[in-house]
């Protein structure tokens, strides 16, 4: 496996892989499937100089992925912040692609002029919590009950870590 910043090449396996998360059901607060035409405007918003998106690629198949994204953007105190977010095929899940993912965006975040990660998941994503913990992420806060699917609400979690 390698880890490589994404483009727009990797967009087939990033919209079907972040649609495996949707499917889910507690992976995303999306909901309805997203096009690959709505992932290249996703994609194209995040600079390679300081909010990547990376690939993990085995196979010659991208087999997860992990995006830094500006939090708040906009806001110049903010600019040292980053959401990290990350998404893992179905078939490749509780195999290391995520640690590797993990491992390979800390490790970019001093060159980034990052100082700060977050996290921003469901309150219902245990797997989302063990590898965030693993990786020296906290809680740093919890909205419970604004999330809303057909009925069922859950909250959100935000994960810290400073680097």
């Amino acid at each position: 496996m390698t880890i490589r910043l994404a483009t727009e090449k990797d967009l087939g396996g990033i919209t079907e892989i972040y649609n495996q998360a949707i499917a889910l059901g507690n992976a995303t607060a999306d909901m309805t499937p997203v096009t690959q035409a709505e992932r290249s405007a996703w994609l194209a918003q995040h600079d390679a100089d300081h909010y990547p998106v990376y690939v993990a690629v085995a196979n010659n198949e991208v087999v997860g992925y992990c995006s830094l994204s500006a939090y708040r953007p906009g806001r110049e105190a903010l600019q040292q912040t980053a959401e990290i977010s990350y998404y893992i095929h179905q078939h490749s899940r509780r195999q290391g692609v995520g640690s590797a993912l993990l491992t390979h965006a800390i490790a970019q975040c001093p060159a980034l002029g990052l100082q700060n990660l977050l996290a921003i998941l469901l309150d219902t994503n245990a797997g989302s919590i063990r590898i965030l913990e693993k990786f020296g992420f906290e809680q740093w806060g919890h909205m419970p009950g604004i999330a809303n699917f057909s009925g069922a609400e859950c909250g959100h979690l935000y994960f810290g870590r400073r680097i």
